[in-house]
């Protein structure tokens, strides 16, 4: 899917200086430093692997915001290219992502027609494939034919997670920037800067786990230590009978439906800006449906990244009973098996599991505490 942008009269945009466009991307200063002297002499494909919320889709778009200003004589019009770029409505920067959960080929088909359209308003163009990594074989085979024959006028930049083995190739003709999860320390002082409370922003940092993204959608969810609280009771529930996991799957469900009121919030305060700005712009073009589908995807991350939150949260419990002086070298041995097990599930999550019945395999499979201090 590609995702149609169209430029805002200029009276809309704001100013920005190029250190106001990188200073967008937070927590980041080793990938920011690295685009940054980039810009002079942009190679023909960059790849920022790191998780969603971490500052890879800022990144990007600061990138392509500062190759449009590059060489602009007129500070106003050069302003203009950062901010539109920022805010992801320049007309030269595509946006390209499936709608499903992979990267199939008719999107990397489109990869390629984007890339050789002519620039709009820029010298370039710059189109931002993401999800890179959930990119089928003959997609990425495709992406490969248009990096290595690239149109002279364009800049490839891809998102991706992580890089499979089957994408090495893929991967080897890009220059890599990592922009990997924010340590919890450095998130913490971010969103405490954003209005946190100090008491609150390290809890909402080790929940939100190196997403910036999500840091703020849990600043505002007065529920997340409850949840977390939750999940460390789970090992005082376990008794081994299936009647005590099927509460367990339906409390730990019924927490993460209601997990998902901030970000509903937020996707409605989304959809009447955009009711706004078609106001002034029209609806052709707006990409509602594109902001429907991706509001779409990001309850079902939603739902994954509360997923991993409670699983680590569970982790680090089995751990922290492991430690225990009380503990047999045999009662230790069955808490850091637990806590593989729980590692494995995380690993699960990407092939998209029932949601109930992962979580009911999971309960059963875990170890019941005895004594727990």
């Amino acid at each position: 899917m590609v995702v149609p942008v169209t430029a805002l009269p200029t009276a809309l945009v704001d100013e920005l200086d190029d250190a106001g466009l990188w200073a967008k991307v937070l927590g980041q200063p080793d990938a920011v430093s690295l685009l940054r002297a980039a810009v002079a002499a942009p190679v023909h494909a960059y790849l920022l692997v790191g998780p969603t919320g971490a500052g890879r889709e800022e990144a990007a778009r600061a990138f392509a915001g500062a190759l449009f200003a590059d060489g602009v004589d007129d500070d106003r019009e050069a302003s203009r290219h950062r901010s539109l770029a920022a805010a992801g409505q320049h007309p030269d920067l595509v946006l390209v992502e499936s709608e499903g959960r992979s990267l199939l080929v008719a999107d990397a088909d489109r990869v390629t027609v984007e890339g050789w359209r002519s620039p709009v308003e820029a010298d370039r163009k710059v189109i931002v494939v993401d999800r890179f990594h959930t990119a089928e074989a003959a997609a990425a085979a495709s992406l490969l034919k248009t990096i290595e024959e690239p149109p002279i006028t364009a800049v490839f930049v891809l998102l991706a997670d992580e890089i499979p083995e089957e994408h090495i190739t893929v991967a080897s003709r890009c220059v890599r920037v990592d922009v990997g999860p924010i340590p919890t320390e450095v998130l913490a002082g971010l969103i405490e800067a954003e209005g946190v409370a100090a008491d609150r922003s390290i809890d909402v940092a080790e929940a939100a786990g190196g997403s910036l993204e999500r840091a703020r959608l849990l600043a505002n969810d007065s529920a997340v230590l409850a949840r977390r609280d939750a999940w460390r009771s789970v090992l005082d529930r376990l008794d081994g009978s299936g009647a005590a996991v099927a509460v367990l799957v339906d409390e730990v469900r019924a927490l993460i439906d209601a997990a998902q009121a901030p970000l509903e919030e937020r996707h409605r305060q989304e959809l009447d800006e955009l009711a706004e700005r078609e106001e002034v712009i029209g609806t052709r073009g707006s990409g509602r449906r594109q902001l429907t589908e991706r509001q779409r995807r990001e309850v079902r991350r939603h739902r994954d990244d509360e997923l991993r939150f409670g699983l680590a949260t569970l982790s680090r419990t089995y751990l922290a009973q492991a430690d225990l002086e009380i503990r047999s070298e045999l009662e230790a041995e069955k808490m850091l098996t637990a806590t593989t097990r729980i590692t494995q599930a995380a690993g699960e999550l990407v092939r998209n599991p029932n949601e109930a019945l992962f979580l009911q395999a999971l309960f059963l499979d875990l170890p019941i505490v005895q004594d727990r201090n």
